[in-house]
């Protein structure tokens, strides 16, 4: 079993950045950040393939979201600039192991964190 921990949200301004970042206890062969706004269905952000490096992005948050690891560490990071009011939501790591392509899709992985909140307002 793998525990998923997020850290790193907060309040920022329009325009603003923030780094969330997630720590995971096992192996996993990709992690992703999804977010969740009220009312609405949990949406994929990024995913990152934990031994290539490869990278994926929603069409909403590319140039504006960097996600990145540190091996060692077992830690994912998802860098956000520019944020919108519309990105306001709460923020989930996801993992999984197996192999494939890692699409961002809910179904697609087994191991989840309690999420971080991120408000963008002025």
């Amino acid at each position: 079993q793998v525990q998923v921990v997020e850290s790193g949200g907060g309040s920022v301004q329009p325009g603003g950045s923030l780094r969330l970042s997630c720590v995971a206890s096992g192996y996993t062969y990709c992690m992703a950040w999804f977010r969740q706004a009220p009312g609405k269905e949990r949406e994929g952000v990024a995913r990152i393939l934990v031994g290539s490096g490869n990278t994926d992005y929603a069409d909403s948050v590319k140039g504006r979201f960097t996600i990145s690891q540190d091996k060692g560490k077992n830690t994912v990071y998802l860098q956000m600039y520019s944020l919108k009011p519309e990105d306001t939501a709460k923020y989930y790591c996801a993992a999984r192991g197996g192999s494939g392509s890692c699409p961002l899709s809910v179904v697609r992985y087994g191991y989840w964190g309690q999420g971080t909140q991120v408000n963008v307002s002025s």
